[in-house]
């Protein structure tokens, strides 16, 4: 989880590869309404985000129930993260990535074909609030190698309990 340019699909992928699971694109979750306001540059609304959040926590309860997954998703607020522990009876860990707003910028200035702006960085720092004490959280410093930040990530989840 973290906001746009943190690495969440890299990490993730690489985090399921590691486990052994599965690995879900939250952003390919999203309706094509969500993606065409954030494609212009208009930050989502908790309204635009509840039916996105509640794909993520379908496809975050199979896995639960199955052989577990990874799925990438920004996760900003407290209250999104709740709504999908509930879908998993509390049994989630989340891996927080955490980076400057200059390390941000630059990795977001530097892919290609991405639909999220680099205008929308700020509004989702404004939105973000960072999970420090909340259960089953892990949060990784995405100053790093992709490799390193994989690994921090697994050894932090190797700590977490329900």
């Amino acid at each position: 989880m973290g906001v746009s340019g943190c690495g969440k699909s890299t990490v993730g992928e690489a985090l399921a590869e590691k486990l052994g699971i599965a690995f879900i694109e939250g952003d390919k979750l999203h309706p094509k309404s969500n993606v065409d306001k954030m494609s212009a540059g208009t930050p989502l609304t908790d309204e635009d985000r509840w039916p996105w959040l509640d794909l993520i926590g379908v496809e975050l309860r199979k896995g639960y129930e199955g052989a577990g997954i990874v799925v990438s998703c920004s996760a900003l607020k407290k209250i999104y993260r709740d709504r999908l522990r509930e879908a998993c009876d509390g049994k989630l860990a989340f891996v927080y990535l955490d980076g400057s707003l200059e390390l941000l910028s630059r990795r977001m200035g530097e892919r290609k074909g991405h639909f999220m702006p680099l205008s929308l960085l700020q509004t989702q720092l404004a939105t973000l609030e960072v999970p420090t004490g909340e259960p089953g959280v892990v949060t990784v410093s995405i100053d790093a190698t992709p490799d390193e930040i994989v690994e921090n990530a697994f050894s932090g989840l190797k700590d977490v309990r329900f």
